[in-house]
């Protein structure tokens, strides 16, 4: 099944950066954690050696994501002169009384923690293509309903 990735700008930097960190900074610490524990003697009840042989795998597999997403994107750059919601928008929103803030991105970018939705999301399906003012109700992944008034778009 091939993904549709969809990157910002940032994102795609973002990416960028923690790639090259991966293939040479962290590839390169991890070579060397492998080689000390095999310094210990009998690799096959060597805990040191299997934590790090653990780490490098995942790190491999973080490599292969990252190089494969890259490899996949579209890039949107969110028009300037745009008055509506697009990828790359950080919207604030009135839900309920609070105000919350949000950046739309696409799935392999979402991050909830640093306000970054995905587009694919409930809440960032619904306030894309609306504009400042404009009121949305959708429906969350507990399927209670969410309102929202759009205070402001930035760009």
């Amino acid at each position: 099944m091939a993904d549709n990735y969809i990157l910002t700008p940032e994102g795609k930097q973002q990416l960028e950066e923690e790639l090259h960190y991966l293939e040479t900074e962290k590839r390169a610490e991890v070579g060397e954690r492998i080689k000390v524990a095999r310094e210990f003697g009998d690799i096959s009840e060597n805990s040191e050696y299997d934590d790090a042989k653990n780490e490098q795998g995942m790190m491999e597999a973080r490599i292969a994501e990252i190089t494969r997403i890259l490899g996949e994107a579209t890039v949107v750059a969110t028009p300037k002169r745009s008055n509506s919601v697009h990828i790359g928008s950080t919207v604030t929103v009135d839900m309920g009384g609070r105000e919350r803030v949000f950046t739309i991105v696409g799935a392999a970018e979402a991050d909830s923690h640093a306000g970054k939705i995905s587009n694919e999301s409930p809440v960032g399906a619904a306030l894309l293509a609306h504009k400042k003012g404009d009121e949305i109700e959708t429906t969350g992944p507990t399927g209670r309903v969410i309102k929202m008034k759009i205070l402001s778009i930035e760009h």
